[in-house]
């Protein structure tokens, strides 16, 4: 499939990747999908007003992509969803959550500037799975 241009820059443009990893949570399937997973799950609260959200949301695309069928990464949008926020102390947007075990294990408040900040955070906390995508990305280098 050939890249859209751009306008105004001659450049070939790109879809957005990583949409195809990225889940979307919502109450009905919340707790399949979060608190019965297989696999460590990273949420990330958000809201589409929240400005932070959506300069992290490329980010969170991308980590999707990289950790595809070793940590699960998807949105939950907060406004849609109160009760799952109110359920697990989000008090600011983004917050990204951290899911083992049913449980959430640690959370990240605010934007921090980048995947790698993020990256560091889902290796500390997402034992052998995330291990294993740092080890499959060093191996491919």
């Amino acid at each position: 499939m050939a890249a859209l241009p751009v306008r105004n820059t001659g450049e070939a443009g790109g879809l957005l990747l990583g949409m195809e990893n990225m889940k979307h949570f919502d109450g009905p399937t919340f707790e399949a999908d979060v608190l019965h997973a297989s696999e460590p799950v990273v949420v990330d609260f958000y809201a589409d007003w929240c400005g932070p959200c959506r300069m992290m949301t490329p980010v969170v695309e991308q980590l999707a992509g990289e950790y595809a069928g070793k940590v699960t990464i998807g949105k939950l949008d907060v406004d849609v969803n109160q009760d799952i926020a109110i359920r697990y102390g989000v008090m600011g947007i983004p917050t990204l959550g951290l899911f083992r075990g049913g449980k959430l294990v640690d959370r990240l408040v605010g934007y921090p500037g980048g995947a790698g900040p993020i990256k560091d955070w889902i290796e500390r906390n997402a034992g052998a799975a995330g291990s294993a995508a740092a080890t499959d990305k060093a191996a491919a280098n």
